[in-house]
C-alpha cells in the first residue's frame, strides 16, 4: 500500500476478482446442474412399458384418459398422468373349501353345505377368473376379488341347496358346475366388476362322517362294475352283430337264388306247355295218344308197351301184361282183337 493508500501489484501479475463475482457464477453452475438432473429425471418418467399379460390405466388428474396394451408409451411427468399396470392376459384362481397354499384340506366355514333332500356335505370349490376390463376392476368397485369370492359362494349354496347327495357325490358334479359357471356368469354381466369367469370346478366332495364315506365308496364301485359289464355286453354285441348280418345275407341270397330258380322253372313249364298245345292243336289226336302214352310210361315204369300200327280195326292189337317175359322166351306174342 503506498502513502495514498491504494495498493500496488509488483511485476504483470493480473488483478484478483472480486469474490461476490466467483460466489454468483457458482450458483448459476449448480442451478444449472439441479434443473438439468431435474429435467432427466422428469424425462425418465415420461415413458413406462406393459408387457403382453397386462393392460394399462392411464389416468389424467385423476380421470381415467386411455387404456394401452403392450409395448413402450409416453405419459405427461410430475404426476399429470398415472399409470396403472393390470394382468388381464392371465388366469388367476380362487379356492373355496380348502387352502392349498397351507394343505389344509377342508374349511368347514366354507365347505359344509346342506343338499336338497337334508344331507349335510363338504364341498370344495376351484375357480379360475380374469380381468376382462381392467377400468371397471380398478374404479368400480373397491375389493373385485372378494365380491366375486361372496357371489360365488352364494351361487354354489344355492345349487348344491337344490340338488341330492348321490348327485353331489356321485355323478352330478358335472352339471352343478355348470350351472353355478351359468349363474355367476350372468350375475357378473350385471355388476360389471371388471371381471370375467373362466371355469368352476369341484375339487373335492364327502360326507361328513367316515360310515357315510365307505357306503358312497360302495355305491360309486357298483356303478363301476355295472358300467363294466354294460361294456362288456355292448362289446359282445359288437362283436356279434356283424356276424348275424352276415348269416342274414346269406340267407336273404339263397332265398333270392331260390326265387329266381323257381321263376325260371315256372317260366320253362309255361314255354313247354304252350309249345305241346302248339302241336296239339295242329293235330289233337295224335297229341293225345302221345300224352297218354306218357302217362302209362310214367305209371308203370318197369312195363313195356308194343303199339302195333295196323291200317284196319281187324289187326290192331293190343299187347297185354306179361308180354316182356315172352319176347325174351322167343315166342310170339298174341294179339288180342
Amino acid at each position: 500500500m503506498d502513502e495514498n493508500g491504494t495498493y500496488s501489484w509488483p511485476g504483470n501479475q493480473p488483478k484478483p476478482q472480486k469474490p461476490s463475482r466467483n460466489l454468483k457464477r457458482t450458483g448459476k453452475t449448480i442451478l444449472a446442474v439441479a434443473l438439468a438432473l431435474v429435467l432427466l429425471a422428469a424425462a425418465g418418467t415420461c415413458f413406462y412399458t406393459v408387457d403382453d399379460k397386462q393392460q394399462a390405466v392411464v389416468t389424467t388428474f385423476g380421470k381415467v384418459t386411455g387404456v394401452t396394451d403392450a409395448g413402450v408409451h409416453f405419459k405427461l411427468p410430475l404426476g399429470i398422468q398415472n399409470v396403472q399396470k393390470v394382468d388381464v392376459n392371465v388366469y388367476q384362481k380362487i379356492e373355496l373349501g380348502y387352502d392349498s397354499t397351507h394343505g389344509s384340506d377342508f374349511n368347514e366355514s366354507e365347505s359344509a353345505m346342506i343338499t336338497g333332500d337334508y344331507n349335510i356335505v363338504n364341498v370344495d370349490f376351484f375357480v379360475e377368473y380374469k380381468i376382462s376390463d381392467p377400468v371397471q376392476y380398478l374404479f368400480s368397485s373397491n375389493d373385485p376379488e372378494l365380491i366375486l369370492k361372496n357371489l360365488i359362494q352364494s351361487q354354489v349354496r344355492n345349487v348344491v341347496g337344490s340338488s341330492s347327495v348321490d348327485a353331489v357325490l356321485t355323478d352330478g358334479k358335472e352339471d352343478i358346475q355348470r350351472q353355478v359357471k351359468e349363474l355367476v356368469t350372468t350375475i357378473l354381466s350385471q355388476y360389471d366388476i371388471g371381471l370375467s369367469l373362466v371355469d368352476v370346478k369341484i375339487q373335492d366332495a364327502e360326507p361328513p362322517t367316515q360310515e357315510v364315506i365307505e357306503a358312497f365308496k360302495n355305491v360309486e364301485t357298483a356303478k363301476q362294475k355295472a358300467e363294466t359289464v354294460i361294456n362288456d355286453a355292448k362289446a359282445y354285441q359288437n362283436a356279434q352283430l356283424p356276424k348275424a348280418q352276415a348269416q342274414a345275407d346269406k340267407l336273404t341270397q339263397n332265398a333270392e337264388y331260390l326265387k329266381q330258380k323257381r321263376i325260371n322253372q315256372a317260366v320253362e313249364q309255361v314255354a313247354m306247355f304252350e309249345a305241346m298245345y302248339g302241336q296239339y292243336a295242329q293235330n289233337p289226336g295224335i297229341t293225345r295218344s302221345r300224352m297218354y302214352y306218357e302217362a302209362v310210361s310214367q305209371v308203370l315204369p318197369d312195363v313195356k308197351l308194343y303199339i302195333s300200327t295196323g291200317s284196319d280195326s281187324a289187326s290192331q292189337v293190343q299187347m297185354l301184361l306179361p308180354l316182356e317175359s315172352l319176347v325174351d322166351s322167343g315166342e310170339t306174342p298174341q294179339e288180342v282183337e
